[in-house]
């Protein structure tokens, strides 16, 4: 059991509907399901059955843990909603569903994955940014995956289009079980952070 009253808490997992080309993409998305469920937090996911997002979310549920499903009634078709999560959400917008995933989730973790990721994790960092939330941002840097991203962030830096002291809203991990460590680091030193913020409230409404 979670020392840090992990039954209130939940972490948004942004990943793919797609499998990719590397075996390592499905067993972390794997590991990582079943490492937040055993700890007791919530998945708060985008509700696809398929690729990456299927593989963390059966995980999850097969580790006994609570998963939500926020999709889009436009793309559940594209995407194969889960039918066995214990909540789905159905949303009108790509923007309700980002917003609505922010709101549910205390930490967030980038795993592998393509344009959608990006814009997800993306649009989570300019919110902490903006000082919207203080949420724990992890990208979990499979064999390397995100290392010309980072170096675009650094390059940015260098290039003051992003200040240094932002540059460290991105935490890097290795893998599944170090995300998680950085993760409940940060809400150990951020104990005054309430589990929802309410300015992330406001972006559902």
């Amino acid at each position: 059991m979670d020392p840090h009253n992990s039954s209130a808490k939940s972490i948004a997992v942004f990943c793919a509907s797609a499998s990719g080309t590397n075996p390592t993409y499905l067993e972390t998305a794997r590991d990582l399901g079943r490492r937040i469920a055993e700890r007791n937090y919530g998945v708060v996911y985008g509700g696809a059955s398929v690729g990456t997002m299927g593989a963390l979310a059966d995980a999850a549920l097969a580790a006994g843990g609570k998963v939500i499903g926020v999709i889009p009634g436009v793309i559940i078709d594209l995407e194969i909603a889960h039918n066995g999560l214990t909540e789905l959400h159905i949303v009108k917008t790509m923007h309700e569903r980002k917003a609505l995933m922010a709101e549910r989730a205390d930490a967030f973790i980038a795993l592998p994955g393509g344009y959608g990721t990006l814009d997800e994790f993306v649009e989570i960092l300019t919110w902490a940014q903006l000082r919207i939330h203080a949420k724990p941002c992890i990208m979990v840097n499979v064999d390397g995956y995100y290392d010309p991203l980072l170096a675009f962030f650094d390059r940015a830096v260098e290039d003051g289009l992003i200040k240094a002291e932002n540059r460290s809203l991105v935490r890097v991990a290795r893998d599944a079980s170090e995300a998680l460590e950085i993760i409940e680091r940060e809400w150990s030193s951020r104990a005054e952070v309430p589990a929802h913020d309410g300015k992330m409230d406001e972006l559902v409404k």
